[in-house]
């Protein structure tokens, strides 16, 4: 019998052409284009199991997956010739074998997803993965909304419909500011799990409490509700990234970057 040999890789791409990272029946998506490239160079059909899902449009800097090989692989090379096969938009920057128990869904500790907002009085042609909103946005009213978010709640007043019943989530981090040059605002969130469309529910809710002159204790009483139908509006996928999966200590990267 042959024994499987378990890789794991890491790739970003940008989402605005795909469907979403998961399989669909109708395709194009992200792990149809990667599991196409695989089964090119491996020449047999590969499986690959993904850390999350991302929606449709949501970009991906260091999304995470796994699959079993029967043979052993150059990664360099490799990689190389699997990126010479994937579109533009996608690319593997990453691939290490590792145990066959780790499972790049089950085994992640926590995601860090990235909102961009371009906040100012025009748009700039260089963001084409960034929400533009014209009118003013107090940020700092924003991260203090968002702080009512941390810890582990039931987030069912931000959760899309979803056959997955389980709503508890953990949020080690969530905060928003505005860059250096004041035209952007940078929403971060860090938690173990995220349900269906949270994060840019979220960024919905935000709006709302900003366009209704309301006190950002209002995201409070929304998360304590657990009614979708106060909540705002889900954010446009453009903006939305996935930063980082993590399999690690969270404080030690929340160090290392800063937040």
């Amino acid at each position: 019998m042959t024994v499987k040999i378990r890789y794991a890789m890491r790739l970003s791409y940008l989402g605005k052409n795909y469907r979403g990272s998961q399989k669909q029946p109708n395709g194009n998506t992200i792990q149809d284009e990667v599991e196409k490239a695989l089964r090119t160079l491996i020449k047999t059909k590969i499986s690959t199991v993904f850390s999350g899902r991302t929606d449709a449009g949501v970009s991906a800097k260091a999304q995470v997956l796994h699959f079993d090989c029967d043979s052993e692989i150059e990664s360099i090379k490799f990689l190389n010739s699997l990126n010479g096969l994937l579109p533009d938009d996608i690319r593997v920057f990453e691939i290490k074998k590792v145990e066959n128990t780790f499972h790049a869904q089950k085994s992640a500790l926590f995601r860090h997803y990235r909102y961009l907002i371009r906040n100012d009085i025009v748009s700039s042609p260089f963001d084409t993965n960034v929400l533009f909103v014209k009118y003013p946005l107090n940020e700092c009213e924003m991260d203090k909304a968002l702080k009512y978010l941390e810890g582990e709640h039931d987030f069912s007043a931000f959760k899309s419909k979803s056959d997955n019943p389980a709503t508890i989530c953990k949020i080690y981090r969530a905060g928003a500011k505005r860059s250096d040059d004041g035209k952007y605002i940078i929403i971060d969130i860090i938690g173990n799990r995220f349900l269906y469309n949270m994060v840019r529910t979220i960024v919905g809710t935000l709006f709302l409490i900003q366009k209704d002159g309301l006190n950002p204790l209002k995201m409070a009483e929304i998360l304590e509700s657990k009614d979708r139908s106060i909540s705002g509006a889900t954010a446009p996928a453009i903006g939305l990234t996935l930063e980082y999966v993590g399999y690690g200590d969270c404080s030690k990267y929340q160090k290392q970057i800063n937040i």
